[in-house]
């Protein structure tokens, strides 16, 4: 199994489990997180080493990226698994898929490119990649298949897991916040590069709300050390050490729960803010260049995935030039201030996360199952 992120890291933890459920017997090895590791995996190499995001960043990192991807697939290749698991990733896995079913190493891709979103042709190779392919979405099957793939639509697991989480007052009690307290989550990305361009925004942000509501307390979970650490250092640049704000390592999702309102970066957490039921303001800043690469290359008016499952703006996005300390103090403001917009947004949240809940993770492991019995060894 690869897995390139935080998000990745979850799905597959989750199909561990299932699938060593099925089958006590299997062993897994690649690249993942701590939640795979935690699940059983041996991690050659740790996720953190693909968490590059943005055309010219990446360019930067690719000799590195390219050489673990070599040793990878010399490794497979010499010592063949039972089938491959690429889990999102697609510029690092689709390559190395490619390589190892042309070697009759049965592949699945987990998680279907965001190809409705920009990049069609990619179809054709993932048709070339993967033997079968995991969709999250619903829409996402037909258009897979239309493109002569084997898809199945699997469901978001974060829509079961997160039924389970604790809902706003015992979120509250579990971080020991107080109870009528104004709590605004921030959440500026999982990776490193994404904390080195919008750490200071998320601060400067929460200082222009602070301003305007003095009582507000601000909750930061982050995922591992290195952008706790990015973080901290933004607070010290920033001058930033009288916010009433809490650095979290982890809990995320209890975070999410207990706000009233969250700003968010881009990706699978506003994905998860709205499974959980939070208004959120979505934005995102990259560097000058990448957004300019990019510039006119999508399909869709919007980014966030709340927003492209809604099929319309249902929370604003504030990405790039618009994404100003003052835009988003003013957003996440105009949220707080209007009751029935929170009321209709959590409405709509709900009726997302019915969609999605199907025992996703049950249903990828019985999905890949099948590609698993092709090599014969279960």
């Amino acid at each position: 199994m690869v897995a390139g992120e935080a998000s990745g890291d979850l799905l597959g933890s989750h199909l561990i489990g299932e699938l060593r459920a099925l089958d006590p017997e299997l062993q897994f090895a690649g690249i993942g997180g701590p939640r795979m590791q935690a699940a059983g995996m041996d991690v050659w190499f740790p996720l953190e080493k693909l968490a590059v995001r943005g055309y010219f960043e990446v360019l930067r990192h690719l000799p590195a990226i390219l050489r673990i991807r070599r040793q990878l697939r010399r490794h497979l290749i010499a010592d063949p698994p039972a089938a491959f698991v690429g889990i999102d990733a697609p510029d690092f896995n689709l390559d190395l898929e490619l390589a190892l079913k042309s070697r009759g190493i049965p592949t699945v891709h987990y998680v279907c490119p965001a190809v409705w979103m920009w990049r069609r042709q990619r179809l054709r190779k993932i048709r070339r990649a993967a033997d079968r392919v995991l969709t999250l979405f619903p829409f996402e099957e037909p258009l897979c298949r239309e493109a002569g793939i084997d898809a199945v639509f699997v469901g978001h697991p974060l829509a079961d897991v997160l039924a389970a989480v604790p809902r706003r007052g015992a979120a509250r009690e579990q971080l020991r916040l107080p109870p009528s307290a104004t709590i605004i989550a921030l959440l500026p990305g999982s990776r490193q590069s994404e904390l080195q361009h919008m750490a200071d925004l998320f601060i400067q942000t929460a200082r222009m709300v602070q301003a305007r509501l003095p009582r507000a307390q601000f909750l930061v979970p982050l995922a591992t050390r290195e952008t706790r650490a990015l973080f901290e250092t933004a607070l010290y640049r920033n001058e930033a050490s009288e916010l009433p704000l809490t650095v979290l390592f982890g809990h995320a999702q209890e975070a999410l729960s207990a706000a009233d309102v969250a700003l968010v970066a881009s990706g699978t957490a506003t994905l998860e803010a709205a499974l959980l039921g939070t208004p959120l303001v979505i934005t995102y800043k990259m560097p000058a260049a990448s957004a300019w690469w990019l510039k006119g290359k999508g399909y869709l008016p919007y980014y966030g995935l709340p927003n492209i499952l809604a099929g319309e703006f249902v929370v604003p996005e504030l990405i790039q030039d618009d994404a100003t300390p003052a835009n988003l103090a003013q957003a996440l403001l105009n949220l707080l201030g209007d009751e029935p917009v929170r009321a209709r947004l959590k409405r709509r949240f709900q009726q997302l996360a019915a969609s999605l809940q199907t025992g996703a993770a049950g249903r990828a492991a019985q999905a890949v199952l099948p590609v698993l019995a092709r090599d014969g060894r279960i």
